[in-house]
């Protein structure tokens, strides 16, 4: 295998192997000092340090590279402090490989405007109300409460955001709390994950182009001073990431990839609101703009088709609470598209979820016994289909990979599509 590029930093290794024709996607190696991440790779959500219905063990058994973690549940419960005395996130959740931490700035979307307009991170271009396309994204873990604690007022916001940080209120008991650029990295420091982000701002689909270029504005304010403490302060060889910001517009999505590979960061992050049908040109437009030999990270993305459009398009690594939460309400993947679990057909079908897949529930169970576990509301029920949820993105993601370095990408993706969507 060739290898045409490799970048060794301080605190992490990034190896490019084979690229696509076109010039963006890639097939690499993110090497950390827990573990080495095969990319394009499908990073686990483990929000409050672990996934949810499932143990660390089961998370590597179904072939999960890295897990990512979320700073601002963390922060709230058990507290940054527990993790550190513990050793770090590693230690504390007993798992060894390679892991991520969030920023928290997702956080000021979804318990600010977004909780409010009920609104996520991808829209459709002919929905004239923007509302998500299939799943709504609040949070992998808990539903937000309908009201602030503190106050009489239904859907009264929990975040208010100022050019030094964010203040926020506590969805566990109405506490009163403050995130700058620099509290975040602190506690991602203190949480220990081997990449971490830089503090941003992630803006609503609803948001208009002056309110988009005036977060991201922010953001990249943000990014220097993210950057600039954790130059200062890191004595746990973690690496850091700058987030891209802009929304759905070419212009802005070109302005912040400049200024922010402009700052000596380890690799990137694509953050922001999309139009599902502009997912293939935003990523696009990023990553022409950001350098080839760091890592690229697509934040919140995790349906088949984006995965494929995002890899195309240059993204190394990408992490999303779908398929867990989709899961424990009994939406299944299969290569035939997904499933309900819970439709009255599957009461008496004795066979896999899924024929193709080797997943410790398709080898073990039927979908009759799925169908009895969630209409009986067993928790085994959660578990089994997390298992299988997971397994399928991790390993399509692989699959892809393999496909890439074979040199049949657009033949794989061409039969998945037309089997996956043809409903």
């Amino acid at each position: 295998m060739v290898i045409i590029s490799y970048v060794n930093m301080s605190v992490m290794k990034f190896i490019i192997e084979k690229e696509l024709g076109n010039g963006r996607g890639r097939v690499g190696k993110i090497e950390t000092e827990h573990g080495v991440i095969s990319t394009p790779a499908f990073i686990v959500v483990g929000t409050k340090a672990t996934v949810k219905a499932l143990t660390t063990e089961q998370v590597m058994s179904l072939g999960a590279d890295a897990v990512l973690a979320n700073t601002y549940h963390l922060y709230l419960q058990p507290g940054e402090e527990i993790l550190k005395k513990a050793g770090g996130l590693h230690k504390f959740m007993n798992w060894h490989g390679p892991t991520f931490t969030d920023s928290g700035g997702f956080q000021a979307f979804s318990l600010g405007v977004a909780y409010d307009n009920n609104v996520g991170k991808i829209v459709k271009k002919d929905n004239e109300k923007r509302n998500l396309d299939n799943e709504k994204i609040k949070s992998d873990e808990e539903s937000l409460k309908d009201t602030d604690p503190d106050s009489n007022s239904t859907h009264a916001k929990l975040v208010s955001i100022d050019e030094d940080g964010i203040d926020f209120k506590s969805i566990i008991d109405g506490s009163s709390h403050r995130f700058t650029p620099e509290r975040s990295i602190e506690i991602q420091h203190n949480i220990g994950a081997d990449i971490i982000f830089a503090f941003d701002e992630c803006t609503s689909p609803l948001a208009s182009y002056e309110y988009q270029k005036e977060a991201m504005d922010r953001t990249h304010r943000w990014a220097r001073r993210s950057l600039d403490y954790h130059n200062k302060n890191n004595i746990n060889n973690q690496a850091i990431f700058g987030i891209v910001q802009g929304g759905r517009y070419e212009d802005l999505r070109k302005e912040s990839s400049k200024i922010i590979s402009g700052m000596a960061f380890d690799g990137f992050g694509i953050g922001g609101s999309f139009d599902k049908e502009d997912m293939y040109s935003t990523v696009g437009w990023v990553n022409d703009n950001l350098p080839k030999d760091k890592p690229r990270h697509l934040l919140g993305i995790g349906e088949p088709m984006d995965l494929f459009g995002g890899i195309e398009n240059g993204a190394d690594t990408f992490d999303c609470v779908a398929p867990t939460r989709m899961a424990r309400n009994g939406s299944l993947y299969t290569y035939d598209g997904r499933i309900n679990i819970l439709n009255e057909k599957y009461i008496s079908d004795f066979s896999k979820i899924d024929n193709e897949c080797k997943c410790y529930t398709c080898t073990n169970y039927t979908s009759a016994y799925l169908s009895h576990l969630f209409r009986s509301k067993e928790m085994l029920g959660a578990t089994l289909a997390s298992i299988h949820n997971l397994y399928f993105i991790v390993n399509l993601v692989k699959k892809i990979r393999e496909s890439m370095l074979n040199d049949q990408f657009d033949l794989f993706k061409e039969s998945f599509v037309k089997r996956y969507y043809k409903n």
